[in-house]
């Protein structure tokens, strides 16, 4: 079926979802059946174990009606967004059904819950939730999931979206790439826009760590670093070895300022599980690590004019962290371990 589409008032992303309609109709038919045995002690047990056998228990309490609206073939094609599983935007829903809605029991919704934190570090729970709170007035607000292929077999996924935020938790089933695809994140903590220094933005902090190499290089590779004009913001897909990457390739730095790369690298990924992380690593150690990467400073989006650099970009041939901080923070996240892996955006 072809879906209208549905324009996002704040950030900018033009992009097609389910009908409201298809989903009254399927929030009326489907009466989740978890019968005289709530979930609430299976989500209690869920909670120490790995996200995976979460997502399905998730899976497994679905009803048939729930199913047809949020559960995909592997390779499901959105007649307009392409390949729906790999699909990544700065604000939409993969599925219509939201976790503030009566489509899921709370049960359900305690498991995604369990999920979402599985898939990310203890330490960053409330700051996440500092987000979505600011960002769409909390966790299950306005955001939405969706399973492909059958948890539990060789090929499934977990992706759950909503504004500023698209995640994944994959078992691995995703071949070639870390977090099962792309993913983004994202905070407008104090409005669309940000004032200098972003106070109160939970991932901040990340371009302050960039911004320390920045200050280490000297006057020759600040100007290979700087770039005028910043791309669009989706351009996160791979251009090769040969690709001409912006900024300053870091082999044009020292042993010093490629070490402080590194802590910029743990910054990034420290979010997310132990598993992620070392995927991203993994990934990136397959096309050359580090030294085969460049790093970029955009002189466009610096907000408040006080060349403390708000956008910038770490890129390799396939490895692109695209951290844009003005007139917000949106980052976008494609890591593989080869450029031939597509992006869906």
């Amino acid at each position: 079926m072809d879906h209208p589409s549905r324009v996002c008032p704040d950030c900018e992303s033009n992009v097609d979802a389910f009908t409201r309609r298809d989903f009254l109709k399927a929030a009326g038919a489907a009466t989740v059946a978890v019968g005289a045995s709530p979930l609430w002690s299976v989500a209690d047990e869920a909670a120490s174990s790995q996200p995976e056998s979460v997502v399905k228990l998730l899976y497994e309490s679905l009803s048939p009606g729930q199913r047809e609206k949020v559960c995909f073939d592997w390779d499901y094609q959105h007649p307009k967004m392409g390949l729906l599983r790999a699909r990544v935007a700065n604000n939409w829903n993969v599925t219509e059904p939201s976790l503030n809605g009566d489509f899921y029991t709370k049960d359900q919704v305690a498991l995604v819950r369990t999920i979402f934190e599985g898939i990310t570090q203890p330490e960053w729970h409330a700051k996440f939730d500092k987000q979505m709170e600011d960002d769409c007035g909390g966790f299950g607000h306005d955001q939405s999931l969706a399973i492909f292929g059958t948890p539990g077999s060789d090929k499934w996924e977990f992706v759950f979206t909503g504004r500023h935020m698209t995640m994944r938790c994959d078992g691995n089933s995703s071949e070639h790439v870390a977090f099962g695809g792309p993913i983004f994140y994202g905070h407008a903590a104090s409005g669309f826009d940000e004032e200098p220094n972003h106070p109160g933005n939970v991932f901040w902090h990340q371009a302050l760590e960039a911004n320390r190499v920045f200050e280490m290089l000297d006057g020759k590779q600040r100007e290979m670093a700087l770039v005028a004009n910043l791309p669009d913001e989706a351009a996160v897909g791979f251009r090769g070895a040969s690709g001409g990457f912006p900024g300053i390739p870091l082999t044009e730095c020292s042993t010093d300022q490629r070490g402080l790369v590194q802590t910029v690298l743990k910054s990034l990924i420290a979010p997310y599980r132990q598993s992620d992380r070392d995927e991203v690593v993994a990934c990136l150690n397959a096309q050359g690590g580090l030294d085969k990467c460049s790093l970029a400073f955009y002189r466009d989006g610096d907000v408040g004019q006080d060349k403390l650099w708000d956008c910038w970009r770490l890129e390799g041939p396939a490895f692109v962290w695209y951290f844009r901080g003005a007139p917000h923070v949106h980052v976008w996240v494609h890591v593989a371990d080869s450029p031939d892996v597509k992006l869906n955006a």
